[in-house]
């Protein structure tokens, strides 16, 4: 995984759940996962690379990880 902050690796380290977001404004629909590999296995089903995947720590803490 290549990180481009410190906080994004801080979250992904510390995270308690994964958030795969897809669309727009009020189309937006979000996904909640257990794992990254949960969260990455929802988005294939698009096979579009447009599932925004985030990490969540239990302090609140997000990071946009990846696009999937």
């Amino acid at each position: 995984m290549n990180f481009t902050t410190p906080h994004e690796e801080y979250c992904f380290k510390t995270a308690t759940s994964f958030s795969a977001v897809r669309g727009i404004a009020r189309t937006r629909v979000r996904q909640d996962f257990v794992t990254f590999e949960e969260a990455l296995k929802y988005a294939e089903q698009f096979d579009d690379k447009k599932t925004m995947i985030y990490a969540i720590n239990v302090l609140g803490n997000n990071a946009h990880i990846c696009n999937s």
